[in-house]
C-alpha cells in the first residue's frame, strides 16, 4: 500500500508496518495464532477523532485474516491459519498491542449506537 489514503484507517497496514509487532508474529507462532483469532469476527476502530466521528471501522474475513498473518510471516497461505478454532477470541496481549497502535475493538453494543 503505497497510497497514504489506503494506509489511513487500515489495520492491515498498521500491522504490517510496525516492526515490533512483525517481530512478535514472525518469532512466536502462538502470538501469530492469537492475532489471527483476534482479527476474525471482530470490528475495530482507530482511536482517533475522525474515524470515531465518521463512524469508520475496519474488519476482515477469516480468509483475509489468515492472509495477513501469512504475509507478515512471509510463509504459507491463509489456509495455515484458517479455522484455528478460536476465531473472535482476543487475548489481553493482543488487545494491548492493538491499543498501542491506537486500535480498539468495537463491542456489539458499540455498533448499535
Amino acid at each position: 500500500m503505497q497510497n497514504e489514503e489506503l494506509a489511513y484507517n487500515n489495520l492491515e497496514h498498521d500491522l504490517k508496518t510496525t516492526d515490533w509487532l512483525v517481530e512478535k508474529v514472525t518469532t512466536d507462532k502462538n502470538y501469530a495464532a492469537d492475532l489471527y483469532s483476534a482479527l476474525c469476527n471482530n470490528e475495530y476502530r482507530k482511536n482517533e477523532v475522525w474515524p470515531i466521528l465518521q463512524d469508520k471501522s475496519w474488519s476482515c474475513s477469516w480468509r483475509y485474516a489468515g492472509t495477513i498473518i501469512a504475509d507478515i510471516k512471509e510463509e504459507g497461505t491463509y489456509l495455515d491459519w484458517y479455522g484455528g478454532g478460536k476465531e473472535g477470541n482476543i487475548t489481553e496481549e493482543v488487545k494491548n498491542d492493538l491499543a498501542k497502535l491506537s486500535w480498539m475493538v468495537l463491542s456489539p453494543d458499540d455498533e448499535d449506537e
